[in-house]
């Protein structure tokens, strides 16, 4: 069923019938008044993924922006955080001094784990709640943003598939990423390892607002299966990832410049297409804290 049109004084457009839409009369670089937030926020846990077009904000007026839905994450290792504003995390190709990076920097390699199905942050204690990400410089040979709503998967899912992963849980490794890749990524130091031990969480959660169940998994991070053997946990997650990037529950976003998107990491996964790795894609992300651990359905 497709998602009915948001009448508000924000003009809401949906994109795609399972999640997705456009919201404009917000503008990121002033304060949200409470009126205006309550619309948005109903609008996010509507749609669950938010596009803001036309968005000139600078890193520190994305930062503050994102306060009005909870902390900055700071992300624990330093390849990949902005050394100017910490907030900020760069899913970019170009190093802070503005120069391209070859395909075996470490920082590249890294991040070529988001063309995989992932959900951020899923390997924290308390899992963030969203994340909002700027087009600063847009590829236009790929790089295009897949999200897929876990609600609609968790609801399709076949009745033994379902079974399966009811009152399961599956692990959650940041380490696991280079395994999962093939890559070989920079080792992480003792300290930033220390910041994220795996953690076990259920694969059927509810959203702590609309109180919908979802399904839960984090492909890049998930090692082990609750109850399986690590060959056949990998396996169940392949085959879960699988259904879930079906046509029918994906929205795909091409990416304009200045384009900011908000997106739910409770009930949805995502990845990105790929792209010439010689065509410069600067994005600039933040992660909100998570708020409650991960309620079990």
């Amino acid at each position: 069923m497709a998602l009915a049109q948001t009448q508000t004084r924000l003009q809401v457009r949906p994109l795609n019938p399972a999640l997705g839409a456009e919201v404009r009369g917000v503008d990121m670089s002033k304060p949200m008044d409470p009126a205006t937030f309550k619309e948005l926020h109903d609008a996010w846990m509507q749609y669950l993924v938010i596009v803001f077009p036309e968005q000139h904000v600078t890193d520190e007026q994305h930062v503050a922006f994102t306060r009005n839905f909870g902390e900055p994450e700071i992300f624990h290792q330093s390849i990949i955080k902005s050394k100017r504003v910490r907030e900020i995390f760069r899913v970019s190709n170009v190093d802070d001094e503005g120069k391209l990076m070859p395909p075996d920097h470490p920082t590249v390699r890294q991040l070529s784990a988001a063309q995989y199905w992932h959900t951020d942050s899923s390997y924290r204690t308390i899992p963030c709640t969203g994340a909002l990400l700027h087009g600063v410089e847009v590829s236009r040979t790929g790089g295009e943003t897949e999200f897929t709503n876990m609600y609609l998967v968790y609801e399709a899912l076949p009745e033994k598939l379902k079974r399966q992963v009811e009152g399961r849980k599956a692990r959650h490794d940041f380490d696991y990423l280079s395994v999962y890749t093939g890559q070989t990524l920079k080792p992480m130091t003792p300290e930033e390892r220390a910041a994220v031990p795996p953690v076990w969480q259920p694969m059927v959660r509810i959203h702590p607002v609309t109180e919908r169940k979802s399904l839960y998994i984090s492909p890049i991070y998930n090692d082990e299966v609750e109850g399986m053997s690590p060959e056949a946990g990998k396996r169940f997650i392949a085959e879960l990832a699988e259904f879930a990037g079906q046509p029918q529950f994906v929205y795909r976003h091409r990416w304009e410049t200045d384009d900011v998107l908000m997106w739910d990491n409770r009930c949805t996964m995502h990845q990105v297409t790929a792209f010439d790795p010689r065509e410069r894609r600067v994005m600039h992300r933040t992660t909100v804290v998570g708020d409650a651990p991960v309620i079990a359905a």
